[in-house]
């Protein structure tokens, strides 16, 4: 096995193991609930959110977002921690920091922990871009804030915040390395679209 295949392969199978963490379900079932088949049935902070408020689903917001922190430290710890200016992942750690990242992605979305059956990847992403990122995740979180004060909305700053970080990224970072990031942030898009189906389907079911 050629040497410079393995981190690749440590960060894929790091990422998803570490993504594949059930943190929403362990809080779920300590409640006394599976959010899997409770609300939208997301496994994930929102959901648990809506059912047991916000101290109860902070863990899940902590543990999901260090899923995708984690992961994309594991691949940069054995790629060599290549970075540039103000941290931002570089040259030889690139392709694994973002292959561990989207396997964290991935296991949070099917996680082998939780019968494959797991949540919209949001908070790894976001999580993992803190560490191929850290200045533009910085500006992330500044305008969630703003957006969310301004709004009076947590969830509307969410949008702004994350919907923003390719933007932001450009600031500090090759176009090439935002492309990355919006490659991360289809597999987003692919579960919501997921989701979407499912409740048509479910909807469907219920009227026949």
């Amino acid at each position: 096995m050629s040497s410079s295949f393995v981190p690749l392969l440590v960060a894929v199978i790091g990422g998803y193991l570490l993504g594949s963490v059930p943190v929403a379900v362990w809080v779920g079932r300590a409640h006394g609930f599976d959010p899997r088949e409770t609300g939208d049935r997301n496994p994930g902070f929102w959901n648990v959110r809506e059912r047991l408020g916000w101290r109860a689903a902070v863990p899940v917001f902590a543990g999901d977002t260090l899923k995708g922190t984690f992961a994309g430290l594991l691949a940069l710890a054995v790629s060599g921690a290549h970075t540039a200016e103000f941290g931002v992942v570089a040259s030889g750690s690139v392709v694994p920091v973002y292959l561990a990242v989207a396997a964290a992605m991935a296991g949070h979305a099917w996680p082998v922990f939780a019968g494959f059956q797991g949540g919209r990847s949001i908070l790894a992403f976001v999580g993992g871009f803190a560490v191929i990122c850290p200045p533009g995740f910085l500006l992330g979180v500044a305008v969630l804030t703003v957006t969310a004060l301004l709004s009076r909305s947590f969830a509307v700053g969410a949008r702004a915040g994350v919907f923003g970080l390719p933007l932001l990224q450009l600031l500090f970072a090759p176009v090439e390395h935002v492309a990355g990031t919006g490659a991360l942030m289809c597999l987003i898009g692919l579960r919501f679209g997921q989701a979407a189906r499912a409740a048509r389907a479910a909807r469907a079911a219920r009227r026949s």
